[in-house]
């Protein structure tokens, strides 16, 4: 098995550019049904990916937040469903990777010895279970309920646009306590995929982004022991989130930045490859155009990763990454409608990658945070607001 090390982020960057040189060859197969989206997610686990954002001490690779963000835009190079989907991996245990240096009490700190032991030692792939029809990925949304038992919590409730559904061996999964509506309650559990009463169903239909293996869950009096329980604290969901977005809001930035590299380079490479084309000089600016729109939101995506990495938490680092979230959407979709002009139909048959890069441009604005939710946390800052206030930040 290959293992990545963090002392040369370009040995790094090379390795993980094999593994999305295997996820090109598989995508428009895996794209329109003909190959299963877990031959990818075999790929990303056999090259040791699924271990990066663990501490060195962990067996892990510890990559900071701005390296991991290269490495998702190489991946989706490769293919964005997959990058998509190997996130949701890293959405479910990035925050236990960042707290790796942090005393925490014993039972927190067994949970975390648990997950860094299950990812780093038996290749364990996670994914995050949140979102819900009607509320989106909105924690103060979320209808699946728990209760204590004398032995752990039983969990009943459905979630929707579960990524690696079937896939992942374990989903970090939100709910509330049955016996509350108060948005502060809401915990996050862990369920294994072959826990009894899970089960996936519905694989998702949409027009693009088929390799994410998106379902629904559905969770049907399902037993957990109080090992489960998240860090054994329950209603710290919205705490931590209000606190540290970051992996809710800008992890899509680094597989967005892939997307837009990809159909920059398919154009470059058709107006390259067509003299009428390339000696137009308004095609050539059109070109220009698109490369440094590109250039400007990779810069904004790297400073907001970096302060990351520098201030995690503080309202610079979080505005920055809702800035950056929304200019990569805006920026992909920008790119996305720039190549139909200068390709005309051919950027559209199905035979051509880009038609599908064009598909799968469209979802950035879906994913969270959505633009207008960016721009508001944006502004919300900007004019002074409380964004560590709970009720001032609507998740």
């Amino acid at each position: 098995m290959r293992t990545i090390d963090v002392h040369d982020m370009g040995v790094t960057l090379r390795q993980v550019a094999e593994v999305a040189d295997e996820l090109r060859l598989l995508a428009a197969e895996v794209d329109d049904g003909r190959v299963p989206a877990s031959r990818g997610y075999a790929a990303v686990r056999n090259a040791g990916l699924l271990r990066l954002l663990l501490p060195q001490s962990a067996g892990g690779s510890g990559l900071s937040y701005l390296d991991y963000t290269r490495v998702l835009e190489e991946l989706a190079l490769g293919d964005a469903s997959a990058a998509l989907g190997y996130n949701m991996h890293n959405v479910a245990i990035g925050g236990l990777c960042e707290s790796a240096e942090r005393d925490l009490p014993p039972s927190a700190a067994a949970f975390r010895r648990w997950v860094f032991d299950e990812v780093a030692h038996r290749d364990r792939m996670f994914a995050s279970a949140t979102s819900e029809v009607g509320g989106g990925a909105k924690l103060t949304a979320v209808k699946a309920t728990y209760r204590r038992t004398a032995d752990g919590f039983v969990l009943n409730g459905r979630k929707s646009f579960v990524s690696l559904a079937g896939i992942a061996d374990y989903y970090i999964t939100t709910a509330r306590r049955e016996d509350s509506d108060a948005a502060d309650e809401v915990s996050h559990f862990v369920v294994a995929k072959d826990d009894a009463g899970v089960s996936f169903d519905g694989l998702w239909d949409g027009a693009a982004l088929a390799g994410t293996a998106t379902s629904a869950m559905t969770l049907s009096n399902v037993h957990l022991g109080t090992d489960r329980l998240f860090l054994g604290i329950e209603g710290m969901s919205l705490f931590k989130l209000v606190r540290e977005p970051h992996w809710m809001v800008s992890g899509y930035m680094g597989a967005y930045l892939g997307v837009a590299e990809s159909i920059l380079r398919h154009v470059t490479t058709f107006v390259t490859a067509d003299a009428k084309r390339r000696d137009s000089a308004v095609v050539r600016a059109e070109v220009g155009r698109m490369a440094v729109d590109l250039a400007a939101t990779r810069a904004l995506v790297h400073a907001a990763a970096r302060l990351v990495d520098e201030r995690k938490g503080s309202v610079e680092a979080n505005s920055a990454v809702h800035a950056a979230k929304y200019r990569v959407g805006e920026s992909t979709t920008t790119l996305a409608q720039a190549a139909v002009r200068i390709c005309g139909s051919t950027a559209l048959r199905r035979s051509n990658p880009l038609e599908r890069l064009l598909r799968e441009a469209s979802f950035c604005s879906v994913m969270p945070a959505k633009p207008d939710e960016c721009l508001e946390y944006v502004g919300k800052a900007r004019l002074g607001f409380n964004m560590f206030d709970s009720t001032t930040v609507e998740w």
